[in-house]
């Protein structure tokens, strides 16, 4: 498959809907618990870098993982660091420098599960319809053609 083709399907995914609207939904969730928890590191801003750039990598990382492609390892440790920790680094450097210095050991854990998680989310690629019609073949027969 040609590298344009790769950027014309992946451009398609990040259109879907259904993904465009778990964004939504996470990026709600994110600036709910920026307002509710109070963390010396947790605001509006970051929630929206990093929840962006885990769905622009996410998916690519995972299948990366998933599909065993080992010539494309170093790049997706690169964007899942930088995701993970380095925009969260570079953000709070600016920003407050002391909540880094605070939060920045407790963030890597966090963000790396979140990151995992909706790695797995936003891996299926397809719409909605294709979506459930997989998930209950896997459900029923184990097993997705």
């Amino acid at each position: 498959m040609s590298l344009e083709n790769c950027v014309s399907r992946q451009i398609a995914e990040y259109g879907r809907p259904w993904k465009l609207f778990s964004l939504l939904v996470g990026l709600s969730l994110l600036v709910a618990g920026a307002f509710r928890y109070r963390a010396p590191d947790w605001d509006v801003p970051i929630s929206l870098v990093m929840a962006l750039f885990a769905y622009l990598t996410a998916p690519w990382s995972m299948r990366v993982v998933l599909e065993r492609q080992w010539k494309n390892f170093p790049l997706m440790l690169l964007f899942t660091w930088f995701t993970v920790d380095g925009c969260y680094w570079l953000y709070w450097h600016f920003q407050n420098p002391q909540a880094l210095e605070l939060m920045r050991s407790v963030n890597f854990p966090a963000s790396l599960s979140l990151y995992g998680m909706c790695g797995l989310v936003w891996y299926f690629q397809g719409d909605l319809r294709q979506f459930m019609r997989a998930a209950r073949e896997l459900w029923l027969f184990g097993r997705v053609e």
